[in-house]
């Protein structure tokens, strides 16, 4: 196994590398000059100099990269110019936000995705498949701001069950704070169960047609536990692959749904640090969330070697 991560690490870091250098380079091609926007209102040519001196802004823009990486890979990556604060700090403050709606969104997708799936390859071509399928396109279908928007008009305008927008740490006040995120959750969780559902029916409807599963039902295995014992077990390796990766799908794009439902997690930090052209912020969320994505691909990888013994018989 060890062999086995050690070959994922080689692919993953460089495509860290590379992932740092499209991050850095892009930022510098933006418009704008962050001296200025440091310097602020006290914008004399010394200051402005001082400033390009300081932060080594003066340099060509690999030995900038250099710098920057070097930083990074201690822990720094900068100070905010916007809230004067370490880049990591608010990092730090925001992520726990993004991962408790991604833990919430992964919950809701799984509870309505797989038995969807699972029901709808069981009862393939009749009216329960069908009806699957159309829900399972409607959730891929519908755009998420426009469900969150709705969502807000029904269940906290119009009925005042929810709250429409804020956020509470679920350590301070936890009932308050599955309120907050109930509804952001269910957006997101909505088009992810579509692409569960769709994925568990296909991995369903292939192995309900392996040898192993005609023979336990000619063996008078039960239905329930043919399906749940035997296809579903199986049916499960592709799965639960799919969700690591879906889950880092979300940490990189709650976006929408976190400036929809005024959320403070990552998707609303790097919208404000780019309206703000905090330079440094942005580099570290866009480099943290890379990271976040290609560890959820490792872990994807490193369960399926776990669940599936034809890789691990091939080492």
């Amino acid at each position: 196994m060890l062999s086995y991560i050690a070959r994922r690490l080689a692919v993953i870091i460089p495509t860290l590398i590379l992932v740092s250098i499209f991050i850095f380079t892009l930022q510098k091609i933006l418009p704008g000059d962050p001296a200025l926007a440091l310097a602020g209102e006290e914008r004399d040519a010394a200051t402005l100099e001082f400033i390009r001196e300081k932060y080594h802004l003066n340099d060509p823009i690999y030995l900038q990269y250099i710098n920057w990486a070097g930083s990074a890979l201690k822990g720094d990556l900068g100070i905010s110019l916007r809230t004067n604060e370490p880049v990591t700090k608010l990092i730090g403050s925001k992520l726990p936000v993004t991962i408790q709606l991604a833990v919430m969104a992964m919950i809701i997708a799984f509870l309505v995705g797989v038995p969807a799936g699972v029901l709808s390859a069981v009862k393939k071509g009749t009216v329960v498949d069908y009806l699957a399928n159309i829900v399972a396109l409607s959730g891929l279908s519908i755009p998420n701001f426009w469900l969150g928007i709705m969502l807000i008009l029904l269940v906290s305008v119009n009925l005042g069950w929810l709250p429409a927008s804020g956020f509470e740490s679920i350590f301070v006040d936890p009932v308050r704070s599955l309120q907050t995120m109930i509804m952001p959750a269910f957006v997101l969780g909505t088009s992810l169960a579509a692409t569960l559902m769709r994925h568990t029916r296909s991995a369903m409807l292939g192995v309900l047609k392996a040898d192993y599963v005609r023979t336990a039902r000619s063996k008078g295995v039960s239905e329930h536990a043919v399906i749940i014992k035997h296809a579903f077990r199986n049916a499960l390796l592709p799965i639960v692959t799919l969700s690591a990766v879906l889950f880092g799908q979300l940490l990189a794009g709650a976006v929408l749904t976190e400036q929809i439902f005024t959320i403070p997690g990552f998707g609303k930090l790097i919208v404000d640090a780019v309206f703000t052209r905090d330079y440094a912020v942005v580099q570290g969320v866009v480099l943290c969330t890379a990271i976040g994505f290609l560890g959820m691909n490792l872990i994807a990888d490193i369960a399926y070697f776990l669940l599936n013994p034809r890789m691990r018989s091939m080492l």
